[in-house]
């Protein structure tokens, strides 16, 4: 379907035509994915005091605490001229290094706030940003095909915590990397911090996830101590249902209206993502302010859907709202996609694209009747 509107339409809005996702092919280099290895821009301003448990699932207050404390304890810098620091900063040397869990493990289904208090860890331990690195197990496997698994190690090693959001438990041969990445830099005194997705078949919301988790990490389960937090999606709770998709013309309309704001057919944008390497999104929305698309429908196969899951998150962390025509993002995925094993992450990704639709509300003035 078409994304243009009659000449006419368009009079009264912006002379300025929005970009298009689908004309750009960005590239980068391997120092911005060091670089940008901090928390997202959603999650700039968020602190343990931000995080709001809800009252009815004390696991989450508990895990405030938990975690508060674990910051603290990163505190003793590693001493000039002291050689090798000891685990978490207890000691100058690392034979001094405490026995014990030497990292945390956020164990709860997708929209409790695991990404929240990741992020707020990371902000929370005092230590410059250069010695603090947070990002998602994608861009830690892509960080490692940038510079190979020795300069990665390098890289990282001086490290005081690393934080790994949404470990992906799927891919087997990512999975024996990272896990022997961590290894090293375990050994180099280096506090680890993680949340991961489930294994495919494992339907549990996150009983299993803990299991499954230390499992395929095998020889650092005994680093990690597993905090589980319960609770229902946040994003679902006492909010708005999400605004019924647009029209063509008025998602049109508003993407002409709207500086920096793109502007693409769904179907053709889910091609153009085929050929984009994911480590790539984030870089793909450089700028924009609001996505806007037409013609939304399911999409067509679990390659494509698992590429979608990725420009969603990507979209969710710098808060760029959606703006859609079509069907709405509760029917992206098939039934069998949403009962399969990669679930859970199709259910994140409805989840933030709901809440994307819900910011995009302003970019629409009166909707037609």
């Amino acid at each position: 379907m078409s994304t243009s509107t009659s000449a006419s339409g368009l009079d009264s809005i912006a002379d300025a035509a929005p970009s298009s996702l689908c004309a750009r092919e960005p590239r980068v280099p391997a120092d911005r994915l060091v670089a940008e290895m901090v928390p997202p821009p959603r999650f700039d301003s968020v602190r343990f005091d931000t995080y709001i448990p809800d009252p009815n699932q004390p696991s989450q207050t508990e895990a405030v605490h938990v975690l508060d404390a674990f910051a603290a304890g990163l505190g003793g810098a590693q001493a000039a001229g002291s050689g090798k620091r000891g685990f978490l900063g207890f000691g100058k040397k690392a034979a001094k290094a405490p026995a014990g869990p030497r990292g945390v493990y956020l164990d709860g289904g997708y929209g409790v706030g695991k990404t929240h208090l990741l992020a707020s860890l990371w902000h929370a331990t005092p230590a410059e940003p250069s010695l603090k690195a947070f990002g998602t197990f994608v861009e830690l496997t892509n960080l490692v095909g940038a510079l190979g698994f020795q300069q990665t190690v390098q890289t990282l090693s001086g490290h005081r915590l690393l934080c790994i959001d949404e470990f992906e438990l799927d891919d087997p041969g990512d999975t024996v990397l990272v896990s022997s990445l961590l290894a090293r830099l375990v050994e180099a005194g280096v506090a680890l911090a993680a949340t991961s997705n489930t294994l495919p078949g494992k339907l549990g919301e996150g009983r299993f996830a803990s299991v499954d988790f230390l499992r395929e990490i095998q020889g650092l389960s005994a680093h990690f101590r597993s905090l589980r937090i319960d609770g229902e999606d946040y994003r679902h709770r006492g909010l708005p249902e999400a605004p019924a998709p647009y029209s063509d013309e008025q998602v049109t309309k508003a993407a002409y209206a709207t500086p920096g704001a793109s502007l693409d057919d769904f179907p053709h944008l889910l091609d153009h993502l085929a050929r984009v390497h994911p480590s790539r999104y984030g870089a793909l929305t450089d700028g924009i302010t609001a996505v806007c698309l037409t013609d939304v429908q399911p999409v067509p196969d679990q390659s494509t859907a698992l590429r979608l899951v990725v420009l969603a998150d990507r979209l969710y962390d710098r808060e760029v709202p959606v703006l859609a025509s079509g069907m709405p993002f509760d029917r992206l995925f098939s039934e069998e996609m949403l009962n399969g094993g990669y679930r859970k992450k199709y259910f994140r990704a409805i989840s933030r694209l709901t809440a994307l639709a819900r910011d995009a509300k302003d970019l629409v003035g009166t909707r037609k009747a």
